[in-house]
Protein backbone atom coordinates (compact mmCIF):
# COMPACT_ATOMS: atom_id res chain seq x y z
CA UNK A 1 0.00 0.00 0.00
CA UNK A 2 1.32 3.85 -1.01
CA UNK A 3 1.49 5.99 1.99
CA UNK A 4 1.48 9.83 0.84
CA UNK A 5 1.94 12.57 3.41
CA UNK A 6 0.80 15.66 1.91
CA UNK A 7 1.47 19.44 3.46
CA UNK A 8 -0.91 21.98 4.60
CA UNK A 9 -0.35 24.94 2.91
CA UNK A 10 -0.07 28.72 3.40
CA UNK A 11 -1.18 31.15 -0.18
CA UNK A 12 -2.06 34.59 -0.91
CA UNK A 13 0.63 35.83 1.20
CA UNK A 14 -0.05 39.22 1.57
CA UNK A 15 0.04 41.17 -2.02
CA UNK A 16 1.07 37.85 -3.69
CA UNK A 17 -2.78 36.80 -4.88
CA UNK A 18 -2.73 33.35 -6.33
CA UNK A 19 0.80 33.32 -6.83
CA UNK A 20 2.98 32.64 -3.73
CA UNK A 21 2.35 29.64 -0.74
CA UNK A 22 4.49 28.20 1.95
CA UNK A 23 4.21 24.64 3.09
CA UNK A 24 3.41 24.13 6.66
CA UNK A 25 4.44 20.97 9.21
CA UNK A 26 0.61 19.96 9.50
CA UNK A 27 -0.36 16.96 7.36
CA UNK A 28 -3.02 14.77 5.50
CA UNK A 29 -2.12 11.46 4.70
CA UNK A 30 -3.30 9.20 2.03
CA UNK A 31 -3.21 5.47 1.94
CA UNK A 32 -3.92 3.71 -2.02
CA UNK A 33 -3.58 0.28 -3.20
CA UNK A 34 -5.22 -1.36 -6.12
CA UNK A 35 -8.03 -3.52 -5.95
CA UNK A 36 -9.54 -5.83 -8.60
CA UNK A 37 -12.40 -3.74 -9.40
CA UNK A 38 -14.52 -1.05 -8.13
CA UNK A 39 -13.87 2.06 -5.43
CA UNK A 40 -13.74 1.76 -1.51
CA UNK A 41 -12.94 4.97 0.45
CA UNK A 42 -12.33 4.57 4.29
CA UNK A 43 -11.98 7.99 6.27
CA UNK A 44 -9.64 7.75 9.35
CA UNK A 45 -10.85 10.54 12.49
CA UNK A 46 -13.46 12.65 12.62
CA UNK A 47 -14.71 15.16 9.44
CA UNK A 48 -15.97 18.34 9.88
CA UNK A 49 -17.56 18.43 6.95
CA UNK A 50 -19.20 15.58 4.62
CA UNK A 51 -17.18 13.72 2.78
CA UNK A 52 -18.32 11.78 0.06
CA UNK A 53 -16.92 8.27 -0.47
CA UNK A 54 -17.65 8.03 -4.31
CA UNK A 55 -16.13 8.68 -7.68
CA UNK A 56 -17.37 12.27 -6.98
CA UNK A 57 -14.42 12.60 -4.10
CA UNK A 58 -11.98 14.88 -5.21
CA UNK A 59 -8.59 12.76 -4.59
CA UNK A 60 -10.78 10.49 -6.73
CA UNK A 61 -11.57 12.82 -9.35
CA UNK A 62 -7.93 13.87 -9.69
CA UNK A 63 -6.34 10.43 -10.36
CA UNK A 64 -9.25 10.02 -12.81
CA UNK A 65 -8.27 13.07 -14.59
CA UNK A 66 -4.32 11.96 -14.44
CA UNK A 67 -5.44 8.53 -15.95
CA UNK A 68 -7.25 10.58 -18.48
CA UNK A 69 -4.06 12.62 -19.05
CA UNK A 70 -1.89 9.75 -19.72
CA UNK A 71 -4.44 7.71 -22.16
CA UNK A 72 -4.72 4.95 -19.35
CA UNK A 73 -7.69 3.21 -17.55
CA UNK A 74 -7.59 3.97 -13.90
CA UNK A 75 -7.79 0.42 -11.59
CA UNK A 76 -9.91 -0.43 -8.92
CA UNK A 77 -9.10 1.69 -6.10
CA UNK A 78 -9.19 1.36 -1.83
CA UNK A 79 -8.31 4.50 -0.59
CA UNK A 80 -7.87 5.32 3.08
CA UNK A 81 -7.78 8.96 4.01
CA UNK A 82 -6.57 10.43 7.32
CA UNK A 83 -6.73 14.54 7.65
CA UNK A 84 -5.29 17.07 9.97
CA UNK A 85 -5.35 20.13 7.73
CA UNK A 86 -8.75 21.85 8.88
CA UNK A 87 -10.79 21.81 5.92
CA UNK A 88 -12.56 25.42 4.32
CA UNK A 89 -9.88 27.44 6.31
CA UNK A 90 -7.81 28.36 4.10
CA UNK A 91 -4.93 26.06 4.89
CA UNK A 92 -4.72 24.16 1.52
CA UNK A 93 -7.27 21.06 2.31
CA UNK A 94 -8.46 21.08 -1.64
CA UNK A 95 -4.96 21.35 -3.02
CA UNK A 96 -3.81 18.50 -0.30
CA UNK A 97 -5.95 16.10 -1.73
CA UNK A 98 -5.36 17.14 -5.43
CA UNK A 99 -1.50 16.33 -5.37
CA UNK A 100 -2.15 13.38 -3.33
CA UNK A 101 -4.19 12.46 -5.80
CA UNK A 102 -1.85 12.98 -8.43
CA UNK A 103 0.91 11.45 -6.43
CA UNK A 104 -0.82 8.63 -6.25
CA UNK A 105 -1.75 7.99 -9.60
CA UNK A 106 1.42 8.30 -10.76
CA UNK A 107 3.19 5.82 -8.35
CA UNK A 108 0.40 3.72 -9.37
CA UNK A 109 1.02 3.70 -12.49
CA UNK A 110 5.11 3.42 -12.65
CA UNK A 111 6.14 6.90 -12.42
CA UNK A 112 5.40 8.29 -16.13
CA UNK A 113 5.91 11.67 -14.68
CA UNK A 114 8.01 13.61 -12.61
CA UNK A 115 7.59 16.79 -10.23
CA UNK A 116 7.59 19.39 -12.60
CA UNK A 117 4.83 17.46 -14.80
CA UNK A 118 2.60 16.99 -11.89
CA UNK A 119 2.87 20.35 -10.69
CA UNK A 120 1.68 21.61 -13.98
CA UNK A 121 -1.32 19.25 -13.68
CA UNK A 122 -1.79 20.45 -9.84
CA UNK A 123 -1.95 24.14 -10.95
CA UNK A 124 -4.15 23.30 -13.92
CA UNK A 125 -6.86 21.64 -11.64
CA UNK A 126 -6.29 24.30 -8.77
CA UNK A 127 -6.66 27.36 -11.70
CA UNK A 128 -3.48 28.78 -9.42
CA UNK A 129 -0.42 27.54 -8.03
CA UNK A 130 -0.11 29.36 -4.69
CA UNK A 131 -1.11 26.35 -2.93
CA UNK A 132 -0.05 22.89 -5.17
CA UNK A 133 3.27 23.80 -5.71
CA UNK A 134 4.46 24.26 -2.35
CA UNK A 135 2.50 21.11 -1.45
CA UNK A 136 4.56 19.76 -4.22
CA UNK A 137 7.94 21.29 -3.66
CA UNK A 138 8.19 22.12 0.07
CA UNK A 139 9.24 25.72 1.60
CA UNK A 140 7.72 28.74 -0.05
CA UNK A 141 7.38 28.98 -3.65
CA UNK A 142 6.54 32.00 -5.87
CA UNK A 143 4.42 30.76 -9.44
CA UNK A 144 2.47 32.42 -11.78
CA UNK A 145 0.59 30.78 -14.74
CA UNK A 146 0.57 31.72 -18.58
CA UNK A 147 -2.42 30.06 -21.10
CA UNK A 148 -1.27 26.14 -20.09
CA UNK A 149 2.29 26.88 -19.02
CA UNK A 150 3.09 27.80 -15.25
CA UNK A 151 6.76 28.80 -14.06
CA UNK A 152 7.66 28.53 -10.75
CA UNK A 153 10.71 29.04 -8.54
CA UNK A 154 10.98 27.87 -4.55
CA UNK A 155 13.13 30.31 -2.39
CA UNK A 156 15.37 29.13 0.20
CA UNK A 157 13.55 30.48 3.74
CA UNK A 158 16.08 31.87 6.56
CA UNK A 159 15.56 28.89 9.68
CA UNK A 160 14.56 30.76 12.03
CA UNK A 161 10.93 31.61 10.90
CA UNK A 162 7.54 30.04 12.58
CA UNK A 163 4.06 30.24 11.78
CA UNK A 164 1.65 31.16 14.18
CA UNK A 165 -1.65 29.80 12.31
CA UNK A 166 -4.71 30.92 14.10
CA UNK A 167 -7.90 28.46 13.01
CA UNK A 168 -10.96 29.96 14.46
CA UNK A 169 -14.55 27.57 14.49
CA UNK A 170 -16.15 28.86 11.64
CA UNK A 171 -15.71 28.32 7.73
CA UNK A 172 -15.68 30.65 4.86
CA UNK A 173 -15.92 28.91 1.67
CA UNK A 174 -13.65 30.14 -1.47
CA UNK A 175 -16.38 30.53 -3.82
CA UNK A 176 -17.84 33.52 -0.95
CA UNK A 177 -14.33 35.22 -0.53
CA UNK A 178 -13.64 35.69 -4.29
CA UNK A 179 -17.34 36.64 -4.32
CA UNK A 180 -16.59 39.69 -2.07
CA UNK A 181 -13.51 41.46 -4.44
CA UNK A 182 -14.13 43.78 -6.73
CA UNK A 183 -13.91 43.35 -10.14
CA UNK A 184 -11.68 46.04 -10.81
CA UNK A 185 -8.79 47.85 -9.18
CA UNK A 186 -7.06 51.56 -9.58
CA UNK A 187 -3.09 51.79 -10.66
CA UNK A 188 -2.23 53.10 -7.65
CA UNK A 189 -3.47 50.04 -6.14
CA UNK A 190 -1.79 47.58 -8.53
CA UNK A 191 1.02 49.69 -8.11
CA UNK A 192 0.99 48.97 -4.10
CA UNK A 193 0.52 45.39 -4.41
CA UNK A 194 3.43 44.96 -6.93
CA UNK A 195 6.37 46.84 -5.04
CA UNK A 196 5.45 45.39 -1.77
CA UNK A 197 5.26 41.79 -3.57
CA UNK A 198 8.94 41.89 -4.37
CA UNK A 199 9.42 43.67 -1.44
CA UNK A 200 8.07 40.67 0.57
CA UNK A 201 10.59 38.14 -1.80
CA UNK A 202 13.48 40.43 -1.77
CA UNK A 203 12.97 40.33 2.46
CA UNK A 204 12.97 36.58 2.36
CA UNK A 205 15.60 36.31 0.51
CA UNK A 206 17.68 38.52 2.18
CA UNK A 207 16.23 37.89 6.09
CA UNK A 208 15.29 41.59 6.34
CA UNK A 209 12.43 40.99 8.61
CA UNK A 210 12.11 44.49 9.88
CA UNK A 211 10.83 44.88 6.03
CA UNK A 212 8.24 41.69 6.35
CA UNK A 213 5.26 44.19 8.54
CA UNK A 214 4.58 46.68 5.49
CA UNK A 215 5.57 44.12 2.01
CA UNK A 216 2.63 41.58 3.66
CA UNK A 217 -0.02 44.48 3.01
CA UNK A 218 -2.03 44.60 0.29
CA UNK A 219 -4.82 46.49 -1.75
CA UNK A 220 -6.20 43.46 -3.89
CA UNK A 221 -8.16 41.21 -1.23
CA UNK A 222 -7.13 41.21 2.36
CA UNK A 223 -8.95 44.79 3.24
CA UNK A 224 -12.13 43.22 1.04
CA UNK A 225 -12.34 39.98 2.99
CA UNK A 226 -11.87 41.16 6.69
CA UNK A 227 -15.24 41.61 6.85
CA UNK A 228 -15.70 37.91 6.58
CA UNK A 229 -13.35 37.50 9.41
CA UNK A 230 -14.34 39.11 12.56
CA UNK A 231 -12.41 41.15 13.98
CA UNK A 232 -9.22 40.79 11.71
CA UNK A 233 -7.55 44.06 12.26
CA UNK A 234 -7.43 43.87 16.17
CA UNK A 235 -5.90 40.66 16.17
CA UNK A 236 -3.29 41.80 13.48
CA UNK A 237 -3.03 44.09 16.01
CA UNK A 238 -2.39 42.48 18.94
CA UNK A 239 -0.23 39.92 17.18
CA UNK A 240 2.20 42.23 16.07
CA UNK A 241 2.05 43.95 19.48
CA UNK A 242 3.44 40.32 21.02
CA UNK A 243 6.48 40.43 18.90
CA UNK A 244 4.84 39.24 15.62
CA UNK A 245 6.81 40.64 12.34
CA UNK A 246 4.34 39.96 9.63
CA UNK A 247 0.73 39.12 9.53
CA UNK A 248 -1.66 38.37 7.03
CA UNK A 249 -4.77 36.08 5.34
CA UNK A 250 -4.19 32.60 4.85
CA UNK A 251 -5.62 31.48 1.78
CA UNK A 252 -9.35 32.55 0.91
CA UNK A 253 -10.03 32.21 5.26
CA UNK A 254 -11.06 32.05 7.89
CA UNK A 255 -7.47 31.17 9.00
CA UNK A 256 -5.27 34.09 10.23
CA UNK A 257 -1.13 33.90 10.23
CA UNK A 258 1.27 35.52 12.11
CA UNK A 259 4.84 34.99 10.97
CA UNK A 260 7.08 35.45 14.15
CA UNK A 261 11.07 34.07 14.89
CA UNK A 262 11.84 31.14 16.94
CA UNK A 263 13.18 32.85 20.06
CA UNK A 264 9.96 34.77 20.06
CA UNK A 265 7.99 31.96 19.11
CA UNK A 266 7.11 30.82 22.87
CA UNK A 267 6.57 33.68 24.38
CA UNK A 268 4.16 34.96 21.43
CA UNK A 269 2.04 31.90 21.86
CA UNK A 270 1.34 32.47 25.26
CA UNK A 271 0.37 35.99 24.94
CA UNK A 272 -1.65 35.18 21.85
CA UNK A 273 -3.75 32.14 23.16
CA UNK A 274 -3.80 34.32 25.68
CA UNK A 275 -5.50 37.06 24.17
CA UNK A 276 -7.54 35.24 22.09
CA UNK A 277 -9.58 33.16 24.25
CA UNK A 278 -11.09 36.52 25.39
CA UNK A 279 -12.64 37.31 21.97
CA UNK A 280 -16.22 35.75 21.13
CA UNK A 281 -15.31 33.03 18.51
CA UNK A 282 -13.06 29.93 19.43
CA UNK A 283 -9.80 30.61 17.74
CA UNK A 284 -7.06 27.83 18.10
CA UNK A 285 -3.29 28.72 17.60
CA UNK A 286 -0.88 26.65 16.91
CA UNK A 287 3.19 27.16 16.22
CA UNK A 288 4.80 25.67 13.03
CA UNK A 289 7.91 25.64 11.21
CA UNK A 290 8.00 25.21 7.42
CA UNK A 291 7.90 22.15 5.47
CA UNK A 292 10.73 21.84 3.54
CA UNK A 293 9.97 18.32 1.62
CA UNK A 294 6.62 18.85 0.29
CA UNK A 295 5.00 15.47 -0.34
CA UNK A 296 6.36 12.59 0.49
CA UNK A 297 5.81 9.09 -0.47
CA UNK A 298 6.60 5.72 1.46
CA UNK A 299 5.81 2.30 0.44
CA UNK A 300 3.97 0.18 3.37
Amino acid sequence: MIHIRIPATSANMGPCFDSMGVALQLYNHLWVEEIPEGLEIILKGEHALEIPRDETHLIVQTMQYFYDQKGLKMPGLRLVQEDYIPMVRGLGSSAACIVGGLLAANELAGRPCDKEELAQMASRLEGHPDNSNPAIFGGVVVGAIEENDMKYVRLELPDDLVFAIMVPDFPVSTEKSRGVLPKEYSRADVVYNVSRGALLVASLLTGKYENLAMAMKDKIHQPYRKVLIDGMEDIFAHAEGFGAIACYLSGAGSTLMAMVTKDKAEEFGKKMSAYLQTLPHNWELTLLQPDLEGAKIEME
